[in-house]
């Protein structure tokens, strides 16, 4: 009896079964654009392998203008379905089923050439769209409908035309962006007709046995979006279209309201799919934060959806769907929502790939084989890097043994898990306990590693992390002065207000933790809804709440400081930055660059302006935080490689920039597989 019937459930489609109702979704990896076919096959095939019952692959091109970005992939010639053929012949050699994602980006290409149903500019993108006249919109649906043909051709067992986040197809959709008065504008049977037409001309390209999903936007979260009964009304316009499935989209990409983030809650946005179960025959996808088998079980159990998408949990982990059925749930490498290598590297232009599996998407050249030669590996440190190089050592055939002071495994990510919004971090944790505790690795926690105790290893590996810089403020001994361990780890007491030393990516985690009060909004969805302005479709246009955010009340006055004359956050991740700095704003903390710290003194801390140390004040403060950086902890590194020693030094370690996790792991599961 399996702890998941309904996610391990088979799906009927009529003309095909899909064996279980997990949908890999749509991710933009790059990897199509490195133009090396093997390792697009190998990517997918894996994740096939792993027994998912649907992959989406990233978004491909119907045209050079619908591009995201100049140079995007496509369908567009002879070679390219032969390219395609690869990926999907490796698929099905692996018994998966695979469909290509038609995406026309609209006014979102980042391109001169993009257009869109009017000439209005999107807000993340600098190129100004050229409205469509009538042999222009024509020109778009046939070349999606060609797209579609192409896609069978190179043997994908069926396509999901993206109309939702805000892409092409969404912008005929609302006024936000619609601002024609011709058939193609003005009333929604008019703004409808784009997408309608779309689905009719590919299901007339395709046939009728081959899979056309459609991505539906359910709930906008922009001005002016749809009204629910406009999103149903054009759910059972795009079934009687000829669609198979219909999924969830959730906001546009302009939204100013989190959607993927580690900070949104579990399937934050399952209700909103569940209100269109009963209104159309074909299944219903459902997507967003679920990330766990449990969850996806309960989803489904509740009747959320007929299907789930989960994307990034396939980067975590090629293997979530045949372990959860084997009843190895706990043994899933979990996707904790960081977007640090997924959706940053993707808006960095950088191939896509994942902190927990820094193989993700380097499949073909970062392998993972049996060792010939077994070593005795010592690798001191229990943090992300010696945690990954131990297992992955380990998996090789070494024998290793784990040396750390602490008494627990984890290391720095035991301080994020302290942090509202962070609460992914403590199932990362777990799972790297989990998986130490099925290795053959040998723990000796709660001792400090000794030149003399390393001697008779074959290997040693030095990641033993970081350790608060000291900013060597005049009065920083003053008792009221605390270390950001002291406040994560400690539990020291801290003031009703608070001066924070640095703001970096810990300085912000430290106020985030500090200005909070109560439960975490990301353990309470309700909450969470209230306080970013998330309101029901069904009452209010585009699902925004008619009174705003609201936000929660905070525990104390918080100051956010830094030196440099910049905007505070500005170095944070490309895509969870903006909602850090909007969390902060929301609980008042303020935020000053620009300062020089000149002392600590009872009152507070006092601090002046620029070059020129002008215009000292003191902000006053009953508790000041250093949180002014690392430098790495490499004294043991040093005193073996003074006897001559030679050591592999890794992680905070090596550099200690900002508790970088993913650098750390990737660090070590490339080192271990080098062994």
């Amino acid at each position: 009896m399996t702890a998941y019937p309904h996610m391990l459930a088979p799906l009927d489609l009529g003309f095909t079964t899909l064996r279980n109702r997990v949908l890999m979704g749509s991710m933009h990896t790059g990897l199509e654009e490195t133009k090396d076919w093997n390792r697009v096959a190998t990517f997918y095939a894996e994740r096939a392998a792993g027994d998912v019952g649907l992959i989406v692959t990233g978004g491909m091109a119907p045209n050079r203008e619908g591009g995201v970005f100049p140079g995007a992939a496509g369908l567009f010639t002879e070679q390219d379905i032969a390219n395609h053929r690869i990926v999907t012949d490796r698929v099905h050699e692996n018994g998966g089923k695979i469909a290509m994602q038609i995406l026309h980006a609209g006014r979102y290409a980042y391109s001169p050439e993009c257009v869109s149903a009017s000439a209005v500019k999107s807000p993340i993108s600098p190129f100004p769209p050229k409205e469509l006249d009538e042999e222009g919109i024509e020109k778009q649906i046939a070349d999606i409908a060609t797209a579609a043909a192409r896609a069978k051709e190179a043997g994908y067992d069926g396509v999901e035309v993206m109309g939702s986040e805000g892409y092409f197809l969404n912008q005929f959709l609302v006024t936000h962006v619609n601002k024609r008065t011709d058939r193609w504008g003005g009333s929604y049977e008019n703004r409808m007709r784009l997408p309608i037409e779309v689905v009719k001309r590919c299901r007339e390209a395709v046939g009728p046995e081959f899979i056309i999903i459609y991505r539906l936007s359910m709930i906008d979260l922009v001005p002016n979006g749809s009204t629910w009964d406009e999103v149903v009304t054009l759910a059972k316009a795009i079934e009687a279209a000829g669609a198979t499935i219909i999924n969830t989209g959730i906001g546009w990409h302009e939204a100013r309201i989190p959607t993927i983030a580690t900070s949104v809650p579990r399937r934050a946005f399952t209700w909103v799919t569940k209100k269109l179960m009963g209104e159309i025959s074909i299944p219903i996808i459902t997507s967003n934060r679920i990330n766990t088998p449990e969850v996806a079980e309960d989803v489904l159990s509740e009747g959320c959806a007929d299907m789930v998408s989960m994307a990034r949990p396939f980067l975590a982990d090629s293997d979530f769907v045949k372990k959860a059925a084997a009843d190895k749930g706990d043994e899933i490498a979990p996707c904790i929502g960081c977007n640090q290598a997924c959706l940053d590297h993707t808006f960095s232009g950088k191939l896509t790939s994942c902190l927990v599996n820094p193989r993700a998407c380097h499949e073909t050249e970062l392998t993972i084989a049996p060792t010939e030669a077994p070593k005795s590996v010592a690798i001191v440190g229990a943090g992300p890097a010696g945690l990954a190089t131990a297992l992955t050592a380990s998996d090789r055939g070494h024998a290793v043994t784990l040396f750390d002071k602490a008494e627990t495994l984890g290391g720095q990510l035991n301080l994020a898990k302290q942090v509202p919004g962070k609460e992914e971090f403590h199932g990362l944790v777990a799972w790297f306990e989990t998986m130490v505790a099925r290795s053959g690795i040998t723990l000796r926690l709660g001792e400090a590693a000794t030149p003399e105790a390393l001697e008779a290893f074959d290997e040693v590996i030095i990641a033993t992390g970081v350790r608060p810089r000291d900013p060597k403020i005049p009065g920083q001994e003053n008792p009221k002065v605390l270390s950001y361990i002291d406040v994560l780890r400690d539990g020291a007491e801290v003031g009703e207000s608070v001066a924070i030393v640095g703001a970096g990516g810990i300085g912000f985690d430290v106020a985030q933790f500090l200005a909070h009060a109560g439960e975490s909004p990301t353990d309470n969805p309700e909450a969470w809804r209230e306080i970013w302005g998330v309101g029901d479709p069904e009452e209010q246009r585009g699902g925004l709440a008619p009174e705003g955010p609201q936000p929660e009340a905070a525990a104390r006055k918080v100051t956010l400081l830094q030196r440099k004359a910049e905007k505070l956050g500005k170095r944070l991740g490309k895509t969870t930055g903006w909602i850090h700095r909007a969390e902060l704003k929301m609980l008042g903390v303020e935020m000053v660059g620009g300062v020089n710290y000149e002392a600590i003194e009872e009152a507070g801390i006092l601090v002046s302006s620029g070059e020129t140390r002008d215009n000292p004040r003191v902000i006053a403060a009953e508790t000041i935080v250093l949180c002014a950086g690392q430098e790495p902890e490499r004294s043991l590194a040093d005193a073996l490689e003074a006897t001559g020693r030679t050591v592999h030094v890794i992680g905070g370690a090596d550099v200690a920039a900002e508790l970088d996790a993913k650098r750390a792991i990737n660090q070590g599961v490339r080192l271990a597989a080098a062994l």
